[in-house]
């Protein structure tokens, strides 16, 4: 485990879900290995702080598939496999397929510009090459066509998955090569939003997430 986790203190959260950041952020930027037992005692001195937030915070992490309990052994943070890559991504494409397929229809024209400002942030976060920044501005994106679907029960499903669909987000950006890639299709979605052509923006969209499979699985299987 690497000595710079630290707690980054936020006076207006309790410390259990600071404690839950902090652990979450190092289990996606790597800082906690897939695979590396999470033992409280160790954890709560490092972090300064009881074992009763640490333990709180592995339940959440477990909940969400960052960590998996293993009998006899605790905690450990869960690896990235091909079948929980495949479980996610074949969700993710349902929801996004009919999320941009609402938007296309419903997005009044001020949410439409916000698209094109997320773009914008996501070419600049591009050119910067901070892979959180990359993930954060192109959940940016993606949040601007989920809330212009005007549909509160799919924002819900997809807001369930959030999390682990960041953590493949993140493992798919540390790919420099596709970053260029991941701006076109996104400028191929942005285009067919703006002329409300829903088969082409389903299409890009599809073609958005089987790249994000087709990436992530051969990392997975050249780190086996």
């Amino acid at each position: 485990m690497g000595n710079d986790l630290k707690v980054n203190m936020n006076e207006y959260l309790p410390l259990r879900d600071v404690v839950f950041n902090t652990l979450r952020q190092a289990i996606l930027k790597g800082e906690l290995a897939p695979g590396e037992r999470l033992m409280e005692i160790q954890l709560a001195e490092r972090l300064g702080v009881s074992r009763t937030p640490i333990r709180e915070a592995i339940r959440k992490l477990e909940l969400e598939g960052l960590v998996l309990m293993i009998p006899r052994k605790g905690a450990e943070v869960a690896k990235i496999s091909e079948k929980s890559l495949r479980d996610v991504l074949e969700v993710r494409r349902s929801l996004e397929e009919l999320a941009i397929e609402l938007a296309c229809q419903r997005m009044l024209p001020d949410a439409v510009e916000e698209l094109e400002q997320r773009q914008e942030e996501f070419k600049h976060a591009v050119l910067n090459g901070n892979p959180m920044e990359i993930a954060e501005t192109d959940e940016a994106y993606h949040d601007v066509i989920y809330k212009g679907t005007c549909n509160d029960r799919l924002i819900q499903m997809i807001n369930n998955l959030r999390e682990q669909m960041y953590r493949y987000r993140l493992e798919y950006i540390k790919d420099e090569d596709k970053r260029q890639i991941l701006l076109l299709e996104h400028d191929h979605i942005l285009e067919a939003v703006r002329r409300r052509k829903v088969e082409e923006a389903k299409e890009a969209m599809r073609e958005h997430i089987d790249n994000q499979e087709i990436t992530v699985s051969k990392n997975i299987k050249e780190q086996e």
